[in-house]
């Protein structure tokens, strides 16, 4: 199945930004200065973007912090589109269920519009991994698409994520609060200026970053 997966994104690579704009009436891509402005860290803290995709994220992170900014994604396809972006983030190819980083050494994690595809056990995992990398007081940000009211387009959203193994959306949005709760000492959602997407904001205990 893990193959399938990444031949499915290697694939989605090619209009991956278009779709997600299309989802989150973002042409603009207001939300990524959007989530960029809820981070704040001491500078030359590093940053981490989980799930980087083609990168967008963590490019317009490393320009507005001015400091060194992580991408990681399992696809390589994703990963090549995000280098044509931006050759100055650190690309790195892995899975966020086992990080390939040191414990605390990033201020602020970062996953956009692909956490609730993670399947099963995967998220419990990716969201252990992610307070371990965080120093403390660090946060970590995570944004997603308000799940869809109209028939069709929910219909298709649910085709989506059978197609990649993960029907966990629903359920990991009325069990968040809990579900946070158990890697994060405060956790926050607050809305986007689109009003398509929100982002949840949680935060690891102990000294400012």
């Amino acid at each position: 199945m893990r193959r399938v997966r990444r031949a499915y994104y290697d694939l989605f690579s090619r209009f991956y930004d278009k779709v997600i704009a299309l989802h989150s009436k973002d042409i603009a891509g207001e939300l990524r200065g959007f989530l960029s402005r809820q981070i704040s860290v001491q500078k030359g803290v590093p940053l981490l973007d989980i799930c980087t995709g083609t990168g967008s994220v963590a490019s317009r992170l490393r320009r507005d912090h001015e400091t060194t900014v992580v991408g990681l994604d399992f696809s390589q396809g994703m990963l090549n589109k995000a280098k044509e972006k931006d050759s100055q983030v650190l690309w790195v190819l892995g899975n966020v269920t086992r990080l390939p980083f040191k414990s605390e050494c990033f201020g602020a994690v970062t996953c956009s519009h692909a956490f609730y595809e993670l399947k099963g056990q995967e998220s419990l995992w990716a969201l252990a991994e992610a307070r371990r990398v965080l120093k403390p007081g660090g946060t970590f940000l995570m944004m997603e698409h308000e799940m869809p009211t109209h028939p069709l387009v929910k219909a298709l959203y649910y085709v989506r994520l059978f197609a990649l193994g993960s029907l966990n959306a629903a359920r990991m949005r009325k069990e968040e609060e809990s579900l946070f709760g158990r890697f994060f000492e405060k956790a926050e959602r607050i809305s986007s200026p689109t009003g398509k997407s929100t982002l949840l904001i949680a935060v690891k205990g102990g000294r400012d970053v």
